[in-house]
Parts: structure tokens; sequence; C-alpha cells
């Protein structure tokens, strides 16, 4: 049970890195500045007739659908830990210690899935401002 407890301990500590660090980093990739110099050639481009490329809005993609991914990944693992902790919760019987872990991994995977929403919608805020 300890073996068991210790790997659901690093999949809550997994999944919270993942939120903390790797999201936000992927957030600022691509520099605002860049972004709003490119529309200004491609604009210039348009009204010449030609093409611009059209390469900042596949990146945007990628990263929003890496992000998507990762979002799925991290927002299943802290609903399965929701249900472990309340099914920790059911057999703990009373005793103390075992409702204070149950309700520390139930506390632990909201916190999860709280981050994991604000940065979806982080990074969708700022993906769309930079388009």
């Amino acid at each position: 049970m300890t073996h068991m407890k210790s790997l659901l301990q690093k999949a809550v500590q997994a999944a919270l890195v993942l939120s903390l660090v790797v999201v936000p980093l992927l957030a600022f990739t691509t520099p605002v500045a860049a972004q709003s110099a490119q529309s200004e050639v491609c604009s210039g481009l348009g009204q010449a007739g030609g093409n611009c490329g059209g390469s900042g809005s596949s990146i945007n993609h990628a990263i929003a659908a890496a992000i998507n991914i990762l979002s799925l990944v991290a927002g299943v693992a802290a609903v399965i830990m929701l249900i472990i902790g309340g099914l920790r919760f059911i057999t703990s019987s009373g005793d103390s210690s075992g409702v204070a872990s149950a309700r520390g991994t139930i506390i632990y995977a909201l916190v999860g899935l709280v981050v994991v929403a604000l940065a979806q919608f982080i990074v969708h805020f700022v993906l769309a401002r930079v388009k």
C-alpha cells in the first residue's frame, strides 16, 4: 500500500510540474513584437499582391494542440486522483490518518484541475492576442 501511495504522490507531483512549468513556458515561445512586425510585413505583401507564408498561425495551432493534449492528460490524471481519494476516504473507516491522507489527495487533485483550467485559459488568451 505504501508503494501505491508513493506512486500516486509522484503522479500528482508530475501533473503539477507539467501544469506549472511546461504550460507557461509554451505560452511565451513566440514574441509579441515579432508577430506585430510580421503582420505588418504580411499586410504590405498582401497589398502588393504577394503571399505571406502564414507560418505564425501554424505555430499557434501547434502550440494550442500541444497545450490541449497536456491539459487532457493532466485533467484525466486529476480526475483519477479524485476518484482514488474518494475511495480512500470511504475505505478509511474513520481512521484519522487515512481520512487526512484521502482529504489531501482530493485537495491536491482539485488544485491540479484548477491549475489546468487556468493554464488553458491563459494560453488561449495569449494565442488569441498574438494572431
